[in-house]
Order: C-alpha cells, then structure tokens, then sequence
C-alpha cells in the first residue's frame, strides 16, 4: 500500500466522546462488531453470543504501577511519568519541565525517596536512577496512578482510578499504561464464557508510556516504534497449538497480546517461549499470523494503535466503523467502549 501518511490516520473526534470515567457495570459498555463492511452494536456482556466452543481469548496480565511522580529539584517542581524500567535501579522517563535539569542533579520526593539524573536524550527521555532495592515499595507510597493526557484529573490522586485503571488480571508489577481493553471483563462474564467453552490465557507486555506518543513523520513507514517488555510461556503457546486444532480462534483482547504474539512470530517464523523487547510496527500491508480476532478500544487519531487496526481489519472498513461509533455516540479512549475486529483478509 502507497502514499500512507500520517493524515490517512486522521479522523474528527468530538471531545466529549473521550469518556472520563467507566461504567460502573464495566461488561455493559458498548462493543462494535465489525466484520467486512459490516457493523453491528452490542454490549461488552453479549460476547457470549460472538465467540464460538474452543475460541481462545488471550489477556495481558501486567499490574499498572503507580509511575506518576510529583518532585522538587530546588524551587521547582516537576511531573515525572517513569516510562520504560531498564533494570533494577534505572528507568527512563518523560519530565515537564526538564529544561533546567543537568546530569547528576537529584529529585526529591519525599525525605525518604529521591532519584538522580543521569543521562539526557534528544528524544526527550531523562535517564534516571533509583538508589532503592524496594522501588515499588517507594512508588506505592508515593507514586500516583499514570493515567493517559486526556483522562482530565482535577486531582492526580483520585482513589477510583487505582482500581478502575487495573484489570482484575493484573499480576505482573511494570507497566505505566493500562491494557485498557480488559477493564472491560468481570468475573461474571469470564464464568459465562467458560461455561460456553471459551477457553483463556494470558501473556505478559509491560506497556509503556510510548503508547501515547505522537507519531511526528508525515511518512509513517519512518516512524521508529517504542520498545516495551513482554514474555510469551510455553503453556499459553500450547493453549494457543491446542485452541487451532479444536477449530478455536486465537482471540486478542487488546492490542499488546496481539503485538507480543505478533512479534515473536514474525521475529523466530514460529512461537516460541520468549522474554525481551518487543517493538512490532504494524500498519497495512503488514501480515497478522497468529490472530484471528481483536478486542480492543477506541484509539486515537493519528495514533500507531489506529494505524495496527486499520492494518488488521482493512483502512477503509476500519474508517467507515469509526465514523460509525462517533455517529452512534460511543465513548473514546481507556475508559471508552470497545470493539469485536475480525481479521481483514485482504489488506
């Protein structure tokens, strides 16, 4: 496919779509179906009539952690979003304000946890390090939920979203984004599922702050994608082996099950156990292999995750179902409703 730039991905976004807060009931969200050239509306709950005995549902199990700092470098204060953990001690992160910052300078945030400066990119990405072996101890006391921009917080310390901003699957502690398409499942529709034989399992993507990063090259075929950490196990890829045999459908909920799956595919020609960074670019032309079907939420104009599923249901079908739920009134973004894609198989 020819002349994909980054107006392709445009579209017009009414703001009050983008919705502030969820459901309470979280399953009874709006979910648009969409197969080729075919939209039709239903609910989060009525999944129980969209997939099938031996379907398989694959769910990313990281645990957001509270990666929003608020600290004091002298009179200043500064906003500190931790984005990507390089190992125990070192993180990168996005900081409002970091003009004025040079290399050895130390935050504070408390008397008790502060952090140094060590490196500065032109990315603009800041090279921190944590003198801490307990560093999520210190985050969960001091750190606050990283909601994304345009979830609008009059307080940053809103009680409601350290529960609604984590999926009942969160298990892993490092992610600093939410798998937002998961917020959609509760327990009663996971045990409604299971009595239809739906079958699930899960990956591990710590996603990043990355995910909300605009893309800056008209040319998008240029754009350099953010890195994030994801495992795959043995016993979800034999889960996966044993759904295709059955005649089950490899269901992602989410976009980061699909890029972990995805990657590794495309990375060995074949899944294997796999623990490392991923960094899969998907935009059409490019060949899903594994996944057949995608849950997944509302995603922004001009976005790399607006690019992936135009990738995987076809530009043209996926513009025409977007314009579709902003004229049917569905709500945008994390807190938004979502949408059943099946694979385009001509893109």
């Amino acid at each position: 496919m020819k002349n994909l730039t980054l107006d392709t991905f445009n579209f017009n976004l009414p703001p009050h779509l983008i919705a502030q807060e969820p459901l309470a009931n979280k399953s009874s969200a709006k979910l648009l179906h969409v197969a080729s050239n075919c939209y039709t509306s239903y609910l989060v709950q009525d999944l129980t009539k969209l997939l099938n005995r031996h379907d398989l549902l694959i769910f990313n199990n990281t645990k957001v952690i509270p990666a929003k700092l608020v600290g004091k470098k002298g009179s200043a204060t500064l906003s500190i979003n931790l984005h990507k953990q390089l190992d125990n001690k070192h993180w990168l992160a996005f900081i409002k304000n970091a003009r004025r910052l040079k290399i050895n300078d130390v935050i504070t945030f408390h008397q008790d946890f502060q952090c140094e400066v060590i490196e500065k990119y032109e990315t603009g990405e800041i090279k921190l390090y944590f003198n801490y072996d307990n560093l999520y101890e210190k985050l969960d006391k001091f750190g606050f939920m990283p909601l994304p921009p345009y979830i609008k917080r009059s307080h940053i310390n809103n009680s409601n979203d350290y529960t609604n901003y984590q999926s009942m699957f969160a298990k892993i502690e490092g992610a600093v984004a939410s798998p937002t398409a998961s917020l959609h499942f509760d327990q009663p529709l996971i045990n409604a599922l299971c009595n239809k034989g739906v079958n699930h399992t899960f990956i591990t993507l710590h996603v990043g702050a990355g995910t909300f990063l605009p893309v800056k090259v008209n040319d998008i075929t240029q754009h350099q994608m953010h890195e994030e950490y994801g495992e795959l196990s043995e016993d979800t890829i034999n889960k996966i082996q044993q759904a295709q045999t059955n005649g089950g459908r490899i269901i992602t909920v989410g976009t980061t099950s699909l890029r972990v799956l995805e990657y590794v595919q495309l990375k060995y020609g074949k899944l294997q156990p796999f623990a490392g960074n991923i960094n899969l670019f998907a935009y059409p032309s490019f060949n899903f292999q594994i996944v057949d079907c995608l849950i997944t939420n509302f995603h922004l104009p001009k976005s790399t995750l607006f690019m992936l599923v135009s990738a995987f249901c076809g530009l043209t079908n996926m513009q025409k179902a977007y314009q579709y739920a902003i004229n049917n009134h569905y709500r945008f973004f994390s807190y938004g409703d979502c949408c059943f894609l099946e694979k385009h198989l001509n893109n």
